[in-house]
């Protein structure tokens, strides 16, 4: 398996007043969890899932800075999914892509 190029997306994120909260494996989660990244196969591009729950004006505006910033950064946006977080114990989340 190819290294992903975690600091550059963590750049990428900080550049636009975000931050990331966590990643897992091929996942990266941001503090806002308006949506989630997801390296592609070539690491070169980011896939973005929304979260069902977010508000859409914050959403787009989100959304259009990431665009936005990832060409300097030299990484590709492609849409995702919708997903959706919900709590399965007390130290544990269900993430579930929706279609």
């Amino acid at each position: 398996m190819a290294l992903r190029p975690l600091g550059k997306v963590k750049e990428l994120v900080e550049s636009i007043g975000m931050g990331m909260s966590f990643a897992y494996e091929d996942l990266v989660f941001l503090e806002h969890n308006a949506f989630i990244l997801q390296f592609g196969e070539d690491n070169k591009s980011l896939i973005i899932h929304t979260n069902e729950e977010a508000d859409p004006t914050e959403l787009a505006a989100g959304l259009a800075n990431l665009e936005k910033a990832a060409s300097s950064f030299a990484l590709q946006v492609i849409k995702g999914n919708v997903y959706r977080l919900s709590q399965a114990g007390d130290e544990k989340i269900t993430l579930e892509f929706l279609q």
